[in-house]
């Protein structure tokens, strides 16, 4: 591959669906997961002679941060001025369901963090993910085990609480 990102437009229909399945999982809005994955993209497209040899892992990060990000900015608008965010889908009954999870996969140790999202939310193989985050698989599997059994953890106490 070149990092003169004429890859870049090769593989911008396969990473764009990448950054929006992420972030359509963390955030459930069609509209939300678009802006989020456009964000992604451009960031790729900016970084594009680091990340070029590994893209995939990369973009799914990038878009999962940006829709984490959007859902902060959804809590702090609801605090803040009370009352639901008009962006914000109504009507969903897995929205808290998925609100809760991104707090736990949020709460994850880097690593577990990033291998959750990257095997789990980008759905890439072990391979790929050991590959994008520079680690062996054997590592990555290590990672998602415990990873999955802090948000088991995790989401169980907001059950509790809830």
């Amino acid at each position: 591959m070149t990092a003169d990102g004429s890859d870049y437009e090769t593989l911008f229909p396969e990473l764009w669906r990448k950054a929006y399945v992420v972030a359509y999982q963390v955030l459930g809005s069609q509209a939300q997961a678009e802006d989020a994955a456009q964000e992604a993209m451009a960031r790729a497209y900016s970084w594009w002679g680091r990340i070029h040899r590994s893209p995939h892992g990369w973009v799914a990060k990038t878009a999962y941060t940006q829709a984490i990000d959007i859902t902060r900015r959804q809590v702090r608008h609801r605090e803040v001025l009370g009352g639901e965010d008009p962006e914000r889908p109504t009507g969903d009954p897995r929205l808290e369901d998925r609100m809760d999870l991104a707090a736990a996969i949020e709460r994850l140790p880097r690593r577990q963090r990033e291998v959750i999202v990257l095997r789990y939310l980008a759905d890439q193989s072990e391979i790929d993910t050991a590959d994008a985050l520079g680690m062996r698989v054997t590592t990555v599997r290590k990672h998602a085990q415990r990873g999955l059994a802090s948000l088991g953890g995790h989401l169980a106490t907001e059950v509790r609480e809830g």
